[in-house]
Protein backbone atom coordinates (compact mmCIF):
# COMPACT_ATOMS: atom_id res chain seq x y z
CA UNK A 1 0.00 0.00 0.00
CA UNK A 2 1.45 3.46 -0.77
CA UNK A 3 1.91 5.73 1.61
CA UNK A 4 -0.52 9.46 1.75
CA UNK A 5 1.63 12.20 1.84
CA UNK A 6 0.30 16.04 2.64
CA UNK A 7 2.20 19.16 3.00
CA UNK A 8 3.87 21.22 0.46
CA UNK A 9 7.77 22.03 -0.58
CA UNK A 10 9.17 25.73 -1.15
CA UNK A 11 9.92 25.53 -4.72
CA UNK A 12 14.16 24.08 -5.14
CA UNK A 13 12.77 21.62 -2.27
CA UNK A 14 10.78 19.47 -3.96
CA UNK A 15 13.85 16.63 -3.65
CA UNK A 16 13.50 16.81 0.21
CA UNK A 17 9.02 15.42 -1.06
CA UNK A 18 11.17 12.94 -2.99
CA UNK A 19 13.61 11.93 -0.17
CA UNK A 20 10.88 11.79 2.24
CA UNK A 21 8.39 9.60 -0.46
CA UNK A 22 11.54 7.28 -0.69
CA UNK A 23 11.14 6.47 2.91
CA UNK A 24 8.06 4.83 2.80
CA UNK A 25 8.56 3.15 -0.70
CA UNK A 26 12.53 1.35 0.28
CA UNK A 27 13.32 2.39 4.18
CA UNK A 28 10.30 1.04 5.55
CA UNK A 29 9.13 4.22 7.44
CA UNK A 30 5.50 3.78 8.65
CA UNK A 31 4.62 7.54 9.75
CA UNK A 32 6.23 10.34 9.85
CA UNK A 33 6.55 14.30 9.79
CA UNK A 34 9.56 16.47 8.59
CA UNK A 35 9.68 20.56 8.75
CA UNK A 36 12.10 22.33 7.61
CA UNK A 37 12.74 26.24 8.36
CA UNK A 38 15.16 28.52 6.33
CA UNK A 39 16.04 32.41 7.57
CA UNK A 40 12.99 32.30 8.85
CA UNK A 41 10.78 30.63 6.25
CA UNK A 42 8.68 27.42 6.26
CA UNK A 43 10.92 25.43 3.46
CA UNK A 44 9.28 22.10 4.25
CA UNK A 45 6.47 20.95 6.10
CA UNK A 46 5.35 17.26 4.92
CA UNK A 47 3.81 14.61 6.81
CA UNK A 48 3.09 10.76 5.34
CA UNK A 49 2.15 7.49 6.47
CA UNK A 50 0.11 5.97 9.08
CA UNK A 51 -0.28 6.75 13.31
CA UNK A 52 -0.65 3.12 13.72
CA UNK A 53 1.02 -0.16 12.97
CA UNK A 54 -2.29 -1.70 11.19
CA UNK A 55 -1.79 1.31 8.66
CA UNK A 56 -5.67 2.39 8.94
CA UNK A 57 -5.35 6.08 10.45
CA UNK A 58 -3.17 8.64 8.16
CA UNK A 59 -0.75 10.84 9.94
CA UNK A 60 -1.70 14.52 10.47
CA UNK A 61 -0.08 17.26 10.84
CA UNK A 62 -1.34 18.18 13.80
CA UNK A 63 -0.08 14.23 15.35
CA UNK A 64 2.03 13.81 17.90
CA UNK A 65 4.51 11.10 18.35
CA UNK A 66 7.24 10.31 21.54
CA UNK A 67 10.04 12.21 20.48
CA UNK A 68 12.82 10.48 23.02
CA UNK A 69 15.91 12.27 23.57
CA UNK A 70 15.26 14.71 20.83
CA UNK A 71 13.28 16.46 23.95
CA UNK A 72 16.77 16.13 25.76
CA UNK A 73 18.05 19.70 24.20
CA UNK A 74 14.53 21.01 25.08
CA UNK A 75 14.72 20.07 28.97
CA UNK A 76 18.66 21.67 28.91
CA UNK A 77 17.01 24.73 27.22
CA UNK A 78 14.73 25.42 30.22
CA UNK A 79 17.73 25.17 32.73
CA UNK A 80 19.63 27.19 30.36
CA UNK A 81 17.07 29.90 30.05
CA UNK A 82 17.21 30.25 33.70
CA UNK A 83 20.82 30.07 34.07
CA UNK A 84 20.44 33.34 31.16
CA UNK A 85 17.65 35.12 34.21
CA UNK A 86 20.69 34.90 36.39
CA UNK A 87 17.89 31.99 38.90
CA UNK A 88 21.07 29.29 38.42
CA UNK A 89 24.53 29.18 37.55
CA UNK A 90 26.33 26.54 35.77
CA UNK A 91 29.03 26.10 38.70
CA UNK A 92 26.22 26.09 41.00
CA UNK A 93 26.38 23.10 43.16
CA UNK A 94 23.01 20.82 42.72
CA UNK A 95 22.18 20.80 46.56
CA UNK A 96 22.38 23.99 46.49
CA UNK A 97 18.82 23.84 45.46
CA UNK A 98 18.35 20.22 45.88
CA UNK A 99 19.95 19.40 49.13
CA UNK A 100 18.70 15.58 49.52
CA UNK A 101 21.01 15.16 45.98
CA UNK A 102 23.72 16.29 48.20
CA UNK A 103 24.59 12.82 49.41
CA UNK A 104 26.56 9.71 48.56
CA UNK A 105 29.41 11.19 47.34
CA UNK A 106 27.29 14.03 44.62
CA UNK A 107 27.89 17.02 46.87
CA UNK A 108 30.82 18.47 44.02
CA UNK A 109 27.64 17.96 41.16
CA UNK A 110 26.95 21.31 39.45
CA UNK A 111 24.33 22.02 37.16
CA UNK A 112 27.12 22.04 34.49
CA UNK A 113 27.65 18.54 34.71
CA UNK A 114 23.97 17.65 34.93
CA UNK A 115 23.59 19.54 31.63
CA UNK A 116 26.83 17.57 29.96
CA UNK A 117 26.20 14.18 31.23
CA UNK A 118 28.85 14.04 34.15
CA UNK A 119 26.55 14.33 37.06
CA UNK A 120 27.08 10.69 38.29
CA UNK A 121 23.95 9.55 38.18
CA UNK A 122 23.42 7.49 34.77
CA UNK A 123 21.39 5.29 36.72
CA UNK A 124 19.59 3.99 39.97
CA UNK A 125 20.80 1.60 42.19
CA UNK A 126 17.65 1.17 44.23
CA UNK A 127 15.45 -1.53 42.14
CA UNK A 128 12.08 0.37 41.56
CA UNK A 129 8.91 -0.43 39.58
CA UNK A 130 6.56 0.80 36.83
CA UNK A 131 4.45 1.92 39.55
CA UNK A 132 7.55 4.19 40.97
CA UNK A 133 8.32 5.35 37.02
CA UNK A 134 5.23 7.21 37.12
CA UNK A 135 5.54 8.84 40.75
CA UNK A 136 7.64 12.21 39.98
CA UNK A 137 8.62 11.98 43.79
CA UNK A 138 9.83 8.22 44.22
CA UNK A 139 12.00 8.77 41.35
CA UNK A 140 13.65 12.36 42.22
CA UNK A 141 14.25 10.59 45.71
CA UNK A 142 15.73 7.43 44.34
CA UNK A 143 18.04 9.32 42.24
CA UNK A 144 19.16 11.40 45.30
CA UNK A 145 19.92 8.42 47.21
CA UNK A 146 21.87 6.65 44.56
CA UNK A 147 25.52 6.68 45.78
CA UNK A 148 27.65 8.41 42.23
CA UNK A 149 28.67 5.50 39.91
CA UNK A 150 31.74 7.78 39.74
CA UNK A 151 33.16 11.14 41.07
CA UNK A 152 30.87 14.17 39.46
CA UNK A 153 33.02 15.65 36.19
CA UNK A 154 35.50 12.62 36.37
CA UNK A 155 33.34 10.89 33.00
CA UNK A 156 31.08 12.15 30.37
CA UNK A 157 28.30 8.78 30.87
CA UNK A 158 25.27 9.62 28.96
CA UNK A 159 22.06 9.91 31.28
CA UNK A 160 19.59 8.03 29.22
CA UNK A 161 16.64 8.15 31.22
CA UNK A 162 18.13 10.19 34.46
CA UNK A 163 18.11 12.95 32.41
CA UNK A 164 14.79 13.54 32.32
CA UNK A 165 14.09 13.81 36.48
CA UNK A 166 17.29 14.96 37.33
CA UNK A 167 17.04 18.27 34.57
CA UNK A 168 13.62 17.96 35.83
CA UNK A 169 13.54 18.34 39.50
CA UNK A 170 16.47 21.56 38.25
CA UNK A 171 13.69 23.01 36.88
CA UNK A 172 11.12 22.69 39.24
CA UNK A 173 13.14 23.82 42.34
CA UNK A 174 14.31 26.42 40.57
CA UNK A 175 11.06 27.94 38.99
CA UNK A 176 8.33 26.32 41.04
CA UNK A 177 6.76 24.00 38.67
CA UNK A 178 7.06 21.21 36.47
CA UNK A 179 9.42 20.58 33.50
CA UNK A 180 5.79 20.35 31.49
CA UNK A 181 4.42 23.88 32.40
CA UNK A 182 7.90 25.73 31.63
CA UNK A 183 8.29 24.06 28.59
CA UNK A 184 4.73 25.20 27.48
CA UNK A 185 5.57 28.59 28.48
CA UNK A 186 8.16 28.89 26.02
CA UNK A 187 7.09 27.02 23.67
CA UNK A 188 3.33 29.02 23.12
CA UNK A 189 4.64 31.92 21.33
CA UNK A 190 6.37 29.80 19.14
CA UNK A 191 3.44 27.72 18.32
CA UNK A 192 5.20 24.74 18.86
CA UNK A 193 3.49 21.90 19.83
CA UNK A 194 6.06 19.95 21.53
CA UNK A 195 4.75 18.52 25.13
CA UNK A 196 6.68 16.88 28.12
CA UNK A 197 3.05 15.43 29.19
CA UNK A 198 0.15 15.35 26.86
CA UNK A 199 -2.62 16.51 28.49
CA UNK A 200 -6.10 13.93 28.21
CA UNK A 201 -7.68 16.16 25.61
CA UNK A 202 -4.58 16.13 23.24
CA UNK A 203 -4.28 12.15 23.91
CA UNK A 204 -5.91 10.97 20.49
CA UNK A 205 -3.92 13.19 18.66
CA UNK A 206 -0.48 11.14 19.63
CA UNK A 207 0.44 8.03 17.38
CA UNK A 208 1.68 4.86 18.19
CA UNK A 209 5.43 3.62 18.57
CA UNK A 210 6.44 0.35 16.66
CA UNK A 211 9.98 -0.64 17.91
CA UNK A 212 11.46 -3.24 15.37
CA UNK A 213 12.53 -5.73 16.46
CA UNK A 214 10.04 -5.47 19.62
CA UNK A 215 11.91 -5.45 22.77
CA UNK A 216 11.30 -7.53 25.46
CA UNK A 217 10.53 -6.25 28.78
CA UNK A 218 13.05 -7.19 31.00
CA UNK A 219 12.97 -9.37 34.23
CA UNK A 220 14.40 -7.77 37.85
CA UNK A 221 16.41 -11.04 37.36
CA UNK A 222 18.11 -9.55 34.81
CA UNK A 223 20.25 -7.57 36.84
CA UNK A 224 21.28 -10.65 38.80
CA UNK A 225 25.38 -11.38 38.79
CA UNK A 226 26.30 -7.82 37.12
CA UNK A 227 28.68 -5.40 38.07
CA UNK A 228 30.79 -2.41 36.84
CA UNK A 229 29.55 -0.77 33.31
CA UNK A 230 27.63 -3.88 32.78
CA UNK A 231 25.53 -3.08 35.58
CA UNK A 232 25.25 0.82 34.92
CA UNK A 233 24.03 -0.27 31.37
CA UNK A 234 21.31 -2.44 32.05
CA UNK A 235 20.21 0.01 35.31
CA UNK A 236 20.50 2.67 33.39
CA UNK A 237 17.67 1.42 30.68
CA UNK A 238 15.55 -0.93 32.76
CA UNK A 239 15.53 0.47 36.37
CA UNK A 240 12.19 0.82 36.30
CA UNK A 241 11.84 -1.62 33.95
CA UNK A 242 9.73 0.48 31.41
CA UNK A 243 12.41 3.46 31.72
CA UNK A 244 13.62 3.48 28.33
CA UNK A 245 9.28 3.29 27.52
CA UNK A 246 9.67 -0.57 26.96
CA UNK A 247 6.69 -1.95 27.92
CA UNK A 248 4.84 1.47 28.37
CA UNK A 249 5.41 3.43 25.78
CA UNK A 250 1.87 3.46 24.07
CA UNK A 251 -0.07 3.81 27.40
CA UNK A 252 -1.85 7.24 28.81
CA UNK A 253 0.47 7.10 31.63
CA UNK A 254 3.79 7.28 29.32
CA UNK A 255 2.27 9.75 27.18
CA UNK A 256 1.44 12.07 30.33
CA UNK A 257 4.92 11.55 31.90
CA UNK A 258 6.87 14.23 32.51
CA UNK A 259 10.34 12.81 31.74
CA UNK A 260 11.93 15.14 29.34
CA UNK A 261 14.88 12.66 28.63
CA UNK A 262 12.21 10.24 26.98
CA UNK A 263 8.78 10.17 27.41
CA UNK A 264 8.47 13.88 25.76
CA UNK A 265 5.73 14.20 22.17
CA UNK A 266 6.09 16.43 19.86
CA UNK A 267 5.38 17.21 15.89
CA UNK A 268 8.01 17.82 13.25
CA UNK A 269 6.65 21.40 12.93
CA UNK A 270 7.09 21.89 16.78
CA UNK A 271 10.62 20.44 16.74
CA UNK A 272 11.71 22.73 14.21
CA UNK A 273 10.46 25.97 15.46
CA UNK A 274 12.20 25.63 19.16
CA UNK A 275 15.18 25.23 16.84
CA UNK A 276 13.97 28.29 14.65
CA UNK A 277 13.40 30.22 18.06
CA UNK A 278 16.75 29.42 18.79
CA UNK A 279 18.84 31.14 15.71
CA UNK A 280 16.38 33.76 15.12
CA UNK A 281 16.42 36.88 16.91
CA UNK A 282 15.51 37.82 19.44
CA UNK A 283 16.64 34.03 20.37
CA UNK A 284 15.34 31.84 23.69
CA UNK A 285 18.84 32.23 24.64
CA UNK A 286 21.52 35.32 24.80
CA UNK A 287 23.93 34.48 22.02
CA UNK A 288 26.70 33.98 24.21
CA UNK A 289 25.08 31.38 26.62
CA UNK A 290 23.92 29.87 23.37
CA UNK A 291 27.61 29.82 21.71
CA UNK A 292 28.84 27.58 25.15
CA UNK A 293 25.69 25.54 25.25
CA UNK A 294 25.97 24.53 22.02
CA UNK A 295 30.03 24.14 20.94
CA UNK A 296 31.98 20.96 21.70
CA UNK A 297 32.75 21.47 25.61
CA UNK A 298 33.43 17.57 26.48
CA UNK A 299 34.27 14.56 24.72
CA UNK A 300 34.74 10.77 26.52
CA UNK A 301 34.15 7.20 25.61
CA UNK A 302 30.68 6.57 27.29
CA UNK A 303 30.34 2.80 28.40
CA UNK A 304 25.94 3.85 27.91
CA UNK A 305 26.56 4.07 24.09
CA UNK A 306 29.94 2.21 24.02
CA UNK A 307 30.55 4.90 21.25
CA UNK A 308 33.07 8.27 22.16
CA UNK A 309 30.50 11.22 22.20
CA UNK A 310 30.81 15.01 22.20
CA UNK A 311 28.36 17.33 24.16
CA UNK A 312 28.36 20.89 25.07
CA UNK A 313 25.33 21.73 27.86
CA UNK A 314 22.26 19.95 26.91
CA UNK A 315 22.72 19.99 23.19
CA UNK A 316 25.16 17.78 20.73
CA UNK A 317 27.26 19.69 18.28
CA UNK A 318 28.01 18.00 15.19
CA UNK A 319 30.84 15.62 14.58
CA UNK A 320 31.80 13.26 11.86
CA UNK A 321 30.35 10.34 14.04
CA UNK A 322 27.22 11.86 14.92
CA UNK A 323 27.09 15.12 11.74
CA UNK A 324 23.94 17.02 11.07
CA UNK A 325 24.09 19.44 8.25
CA UNK A 326 27.72 19.89 6.97
CA UNK A 327 28.66 23.25 8.46
CA UNK A 328 30.77 23.65 11.61
CA UNK A 329 28.20 25.00 14.29
CA UNK A 330 25.39 23.12 13.60
CA UNK A 331 24.06 21.89 16.89
CA UNK A 332 20.94 19.51 17.80
CA UNK A 333 20.31 16.07 19.14
CA UNK A 334 18.99 12.97 17.62
CA UNK A 335 16.51 10.89 19.62
CA UNK A 336 15.97 6.69 20.04
CA UNK A 337 14.67 5.15 16.33
CA UNK A 338 16.00 8.13 14.74
CA UNK A 339 14.08 11.41 15.51
CA UNK A 340 15.53 14.61 15.15
CA UNK A 341 16.16 18.16 15.48
CA UNK A 342 19.05 20.61 14.46
CA UNK A 343 19.73 24.15 13.40
CA UNK A 344 22.36 25.25 11.61
CA UNK A 345 22.92 28.94 11.83
CA UNK A 346 25.32 29.60 9.20
CA UNK A 347 22.65 28.76 6.72
CA UNK A 348 19.61 29.55 9.04
CA UNK A 349 18.32 25.70 8.88
CA UNK A 350 16.05 24.40 11.39
CA UNK A 351 15.19 21.12 11.10
CA UNK A 352 12.34 18.40 12.88
CA UNK A 353 11.90 15.03 11.96
CA UNK A 354 9.69 12.64 13.97
CA UNK A 355 8.40 9.28 13.55
CA UNK A 356 6.71 5.97 14.77
CA UNK A 357 8.56 3.34 13.18
CA UNK A 358 11.98 2.86 15.69
CA UNK A 359 14.70 1.58 14.71
CA UNK A 360 17.72 0.57 16.97
CA UNK A 361 19.63 3.45 18.11
CA UNK A 362 19.59 7.75 16.92
CA UNK A 363 20.62 7.80 13.40
CA UNK A 364 19.38 5.98 10.72
CA UNK A 365 18.95 5.91 6.36
CA UNK A 366 15.71 8.05 7.13
CA UNK A 367 16.96 10.71 8.93
CA UNK A 368 20.29 10.95 6.71
CA UNK A 369 18.59 10.84 3.59
CA UNK A 370 16.31 14.08 4.77
CA UNK A 371 19.28 15.73 6.00
CA UNK A 372 21.18 15.14 2.39
CA UNK A 373 18.18 16.21 0.63
CA UNK A 374 17.81 19.93 2.74
CA UNK A 375 21.55 20.30 1.33
CA UNK A 376 21.17 19.45 -2.08
CA UNK A 377 18.52 21.99 -2.28
CA UNK A 378 20.44 24.47 -0.82
CA UNK A 379 23.71 24.36 -3.17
Amino acid sequence: MRAPIDGWCAPGFEGVRDAFAANFLERGEVGAGVHVIVEGQVAVDLVGGWVDEARLVPWRHDTLVNMYSVGKAFLALLVLRLVDEQRLHLDQAIGDLWPEFATGGKESATIAHALSHRAGVPAVREVLTDGDLFEWDTMVSAIAGTEAWYRPGDRLVYHTNTYGHLLGEIVRRASGSMPGAQLRAMVEPLDADVWFGVPDDHLHRCAEVIWAPATPVPTFSTFDGLEGDLLLNVLAHFNPPGYSSVGVVNSPEWRAAQIGSTSGHASASGIARIYAGLIEPPGLLSRDLLAEATGPRFTGRCPILDDEITYGFGFQPTTPRRPFGPNRGSFGHFGTGGALGFADPERGVAFGYAMNHVVPRWQSSRNRALVDAVYDCLT
